[in-house]
């Protein structure tokens, strides 16, 4: 797959935020599962320009955020639509994403932060090279859960 990465559009923001919805323990991921993470994902200043539509052959296929948390240290989030999930589609688009960051931003050290019961990422973050750094509790979606924090070493 060649993945493009642009600047989202509000349609494109606005278009993930109301119709893709995860099936089962996944709809945490819903957009709309949190107010205040959707009030953030739709608005276009808080976007800024480092949250990134991923289109495959001009098709919406998933979405790439990026903040830099230090010189060098990039921390990135990131969803791939829901009918995609599941099949095998996420270490290619990991990597997309990850050489994208090193490419774009001069990365040394990416982090990013998962649900601890979302094993499924998990297993691919560990795949592709993110190590465990440690577990932490959020709030979100209404009430308070565990995450683990991963990072990975560009060199």
């Amino acid at each position: 797959m060649n993945y493009e990465f642009n600047v989202m559009t509000q349609e494109q923001a606005e278009n993930i935020a109301f119709n893709w919805h995860y099936d089962g323990d996944y709809s945490f991921y819903d957009m709309d599962a949190d107010a205040e993470d959707l009030d953030e994902f739709l608005n276009p200043e808080e976007r800024g320009d480092t949250t990134f539509a991923v289109t495959k052959d001009k098709e919406l296929v998933a979405f790439f955020s990026v903040s830099k948390i230090a010189d060098g240290i990039f921390d990135i989030g990131l969803g791939m639509r829901p009918n995609l999930t599941g099949k095998g589609n996420g270490i290619e688009f990991l990597r997309a994403g990850m050489n994208y960051v090193q490419s774009e931003f001069k990365s040394e050290k990416l982090t990013l932060s998962v649900a601890t019961f979302n094993q499924r990422a998990i297993k691919l973050y560990r795949k592709v090279g993110f190590k465990e750094v440690e577990t932490f509790m959020q709030d979100t979606n209404g009430s308070t859960f565990e995450f683990l924090k991963m990072e990975y070493k560009c060199y």
